[in-house]
């Protein structure tokens, strides 16, 4: 079942933490810094966003206890700012390390190679001895085959500039000929190991290239084993910071309630849902970790290539059409009607939707569609559908609408909704599969909510 393509990047599209501003405890944004002039302005614009996210935060947190509020703060930053940047540096570890074993894995296969013909070359001595020439074998058997009639008379004259057999047979007299013709019939593949060379010489010139090739194949192997403890050291760190927000997040859901301003609150809840989306993003990278050491068990120093995801697995054929529509579960929202658990494919935004309504108590016939037909498909399963959001309503996005992918739309879940009239959404496959991502809309009555 297809669903929604890749929307922007993930977390990337999370403004960097806010700087310090006025009497709340709180480090100071750190200045742009970057290797290239892209990245520069990329940085800029980020510290820009950082320092307005900083100062409506404040704003919104306005009359909270000065605790409460750093403690917003603080969990926003580690969020939005300590954990992307963590997170850039694992994927530059990671793209350092499988350089560094691809480099290496080539420098292996070129050792093997000529370790193979090496013993390819020491089998043919025994059978000829050191002392036989291939080139000038090679040229006489050319020889032979002209003086035999054979249709090499076109070679002959390109290699020896002969016109005729006897002119051939007479070039051949003079070693200093022969020499000039084999170093002309030489390939260009045999620079480094010339095959005018009798094969004592050939052999004593591949044993010399082992040497070097050995040495080369060290110290790749080397540089491979840095790269990857580099990459987990830097995984490891990203981890740490994960368990940090969580731990954080915890704390600051047990306080939220002791907000009495409303702004407050949603600011608190703004953060607290950031922080909760890179923890899924953590629990699937977690799960990949997993699956890569199951599978993966050969590389460079033990340490687990770059996660690579997935192929879901096809999804089950339709089930029978439903019975007509039952009533809704409690709080009008979901059925069963329909629901024969997650059929949508791994990853998507689809399967996302899905997840987080049954996580929330809430059940979803399983085969609604595409993400932009949820909308028209629920109502035949007895769902309630309108343009008025509510937490764990399914936003179902037209195609094309608001980003959404052109023919099969997209789809999200209500997380939150604010007396101003903005609601918080999470979603999936956002940069792509797996990868989650949280935005704030305003309610103008363009969306279709599936309750």
């Amino acid at each position: 079942m297809t669903n929604v393509r890749v929307i922007k990047p993930a977390l990337a599209a999370l403004v960097a933490a806010a700087a310090c501003v006025g009497g709340l405890a709180f480090s100071s944004a750190q200045p742009a810094q970057a290797d290239t002039y892209s990245d520069l302005i990329n940085a800029q614009n980020q510290h820009a966003a950082s320092v307005q996210r900083e100062a409506e935060l404040k704003q919104q947190l306005a009359g909270a206890s000065q605790d409460l509020a750093n403690k917003v703060l603080e969990l926003d930053d580690l969020t939005n700012n300590k954990i992307v940047a963590a997170q850039a540096k694992v994927t530059q570890a990671n793209e350092d390390a499988a350089t560094a074993q691809d480099e290496a894995d080539a420098a292996s296969k070129r050792l093997s190679a000529a370790q193979k013909d090496k013993e390819t070359l020491e089998e043919q001595i025994k059978q000829t001895g050191k002392d036989y020439d291939d080139a000038h074998a090679a040229v006489a058997q050319l020889a032979r085959d002209e003086m035999h009639g054979s249709n090499a008379s076109d070679v002959m004259s390109v290699v020896t500039g002969a016109t005729s057999t006897q002119d051939f047979v007479n070039s051949m007299q003079s070693r200093d000929a022969l020499s000039r013709n084999e170093a002309n019939a030489a390939s260009s593949a045999a620079t480094s190991l010339s095959t005018s060379k009798n094969r004592g010489e050939r052999l004593a010139a591949i044993e010399k290239q082992i040497a070097v090739l050995k040495t080369q194949a060290d110290e790749k192997a080397a540089s491979a084993q840095t790269a990857a403890e580099t990459a987990q050291s830097e995984r490891d760190a990203l981890d740490k910071l994960r368990q940090e927000g969580e731990a954080r997040r915890d704390e600051l859901s047990s306080m939220i309630d002791s907000l009495d301003s409303q702004s407050a609150k949603q600011a608190a809840q703004t953060v607290l849902i950031a922080s909760q989306v890179d923890s899924y993003n953590r629990q699937y990278q977690k799960e990949q970790q997993d699956a890569a050491n199951r599978v993966d068990t050969g590389n460079q120093g033990g340490t687990p290539s770059t996660p690579v995801t997935p192929a879901p697995a096809p999804a089950p054929a339709p089930a029978p059409a439903p019975a007509p529509a039952p009533a809704p579960s409690v709080g009008g929202q979901g059925t069963s009607n329909g629901d024969y658990g997650n059929a949508y494919a791994a990853g998507q935004c689809t399967y996302w939707a899905y997840e987080r309504r049954r996580q929330m108590g809430i059940g979803t016939p399983s085969y609604l569609g595409n993400g932009g037909d949820w909308w028209r498909n629920a109502p035949s399963y007895g769902l309630r559908v309108d343009h008025n959001p509510q937490v764990g309503a399914a936003l179902s996005f037209l195609p094309g609408q608001d980003g959404a992918d052109g023919t099969y739309g997209h789809v999200a879940v209500v997380e939150a909704v604010y007396g101003d009239g903005t609601f918080q959404i999470s979603e999936m496959n956002w940069g792509g599969p797996w990868i989650m991502h949280y935005r704030t809309l305003t309610n103008l009555g363009q969306y279709w909510f599936v309750h």
